[in-house]
């Protein structure tokens, strides 16, 4: 943890911070997207009241600040982002923020440049961290210690909460690694909107392919949908997949054009890719999100989904979820 909190942005943020002024009372956490917030909820418990800027079907890609963010921002006590370009334009203002708010880029706090995906358009790196659980649970403990900064008093119950989560993850991601490994070799080929699944890809041996780019600030072309839908011919793949934040249209338009050519392919399911699903579902949960989607991959590309492991038994009791 020692090695994390030297980067400059952090060092630049906890020092401004008021600990103890604001430790007997709940910590105001913005977190910019869903995926951040749900952990960073967890973690802290009563401790925290977390607002995520950005919720179900929001494309942090094309996001832009509101009043009503900066309103939020405003009283926050810890702002907390990905970084490593996800949220664009928005790194300028948290930097901003970052003189007088404790402000942290989580991704780029815990988890390694060496590590990511290089991408040759405007990003330079694949932001899509949260799709490998792996490496997604090396920002748990960058998370932790920054709100045991800010609420000394919970720190224990912090900790403790932190290693039950990271035990939760690690089961997960053996889990999603059994699950996709189900898939016939043959039929291992997810399809969708577009080039988010690349760390799942590499983490859970499965091809991946993106009808766009990483960013969706541009429509797909017509080259791209019939590129992809030339693979989809030539692979005989079964299904593709539309995506919870991406209109649907550009696979619609490849589906028309593989059926056309003979190849008959179905919608496989919706993925949760840029955003979780709503509050108060399993969907609505990290962990639920990368359940939902490793099921609906597993059925539509003909594999099973694995038992799941006794460490996540509390959060499928608490969804329901066999």
């Amino acid at each position: 943890m020692a090695a994390m909190l030297s980067r400059p942005i952090l060092l630049a943020t906890l020092s401004l911070a008021p600990f103890g002024a604001i430790a007997q009372e709940p910590v105001s956490v913005v977190a910019t997207v869903g995926m951040i917030g749900d952990i960073a909820q967890t973690l802290g418990g009563d401790c925290i009241a977390v607002e995520t800027m950005m919720g179900p079907g929001i494309d942090p890609h094309l996001y832009q600040a509101t009043a009503r963010d900066v309103q939020t921002l405003n009283r926050a006590g810890l702002i907390l982002y990905s970084g490593y370009g996800l949220e664009g334009q928005l790194g300028d203002v948290f930097a901003r923020y970052a003189e007088r708010v404790p402000t942290l880029a989580v991704s780029e706090a815990g988890i390694a440049r060496e590590d990511l995906i290089a991408t040759d358009d405007a990003y330079g790196v694949d932001p899509h961290l949260w799709m490998d659980v792996s490496l997604w649970a090396r920002i748990v403990p960058v998370i932790a210690g920054q709100l045991s900064e800010l609420a000394p008093n919970c720190a224990t119950t912090i900790d403790a909460n932190a290693e039950t989560y990271g035990a939760e993850l690690a089961a997960l991601h053996d889990w999603t690694r059994q699950t996709i490994a189900s898939i016939p070799q043959t039929q291992r080929i997810l399809v969708t909107a577009h080039d988010a699944f690349a760390y799942y890809g590499r983490a859970y041996d499965i091809e991946v392919a993106g009808i766009q780019g990483i960013s969706t600030q541009s429509e797909a072309a017509i080259a791209d949908i019939r590129q992809t839908a030339d693979l989809i011919v030539e692979r005989e793949v079964p299904a593709i997949f539309v995506e919870s934040t991406i209109n649907p249209r550009t696979i619609q338009a490849v589906i028309e054009a593989a059926n056309q050519a003979g190849q008959p392919v179905e919608i496989g399911g919706e993925l949760f890719s840029d955003a979780m699903g709503d509050p108060d579902t399993a969907g609505g949960t990290y962990i639920g999100m990368i359940h939902s989607n490793t099921t609906a991959i597993a059925e539509a590309l003909g594999g099973t989904p694995a038992p799941l492991p006794q460490a996540l038994a509390d959060w499928a009791a608490q969804w329901t979820i066999e």
